[in-house]
């Protein structure tokens, strides 16, 4: 769920399952983060990271940590 410009999980979550990536509920960052890099390549993911680490865009703790874990592989 979004509120005002935090993105937690339930939205990111939202935003990859319109890219095509599938995650379970409650899942960790590090496992969200290894189910992306496992399903490499993916249209607009790139664009997605851009435009969560835009400024103005509030990231949960755990969206930051998956998203850090993603730009690492």
């Amino acid at each position: 769920m979004m509120f005002a410009d935090l993105v937690d999980m339930d939205d990111f979550r939202q935003r990859l399952l319109e890219l095509g990536i599938d995650l379970p509920a409650d899942t960790s960052p590090e496992r969200c983060a290894s189910l992306v890099r496992a399903a490499q390549p993916v249209d607009g993911l790139p664009e997605l990271i851009d435009v969560l680490c835009a400024d103005g865009v509030t990231l949960h703790p755990d969206v930051r940590r998956a998203v850090e874990l993603i730009l690492m592989s």
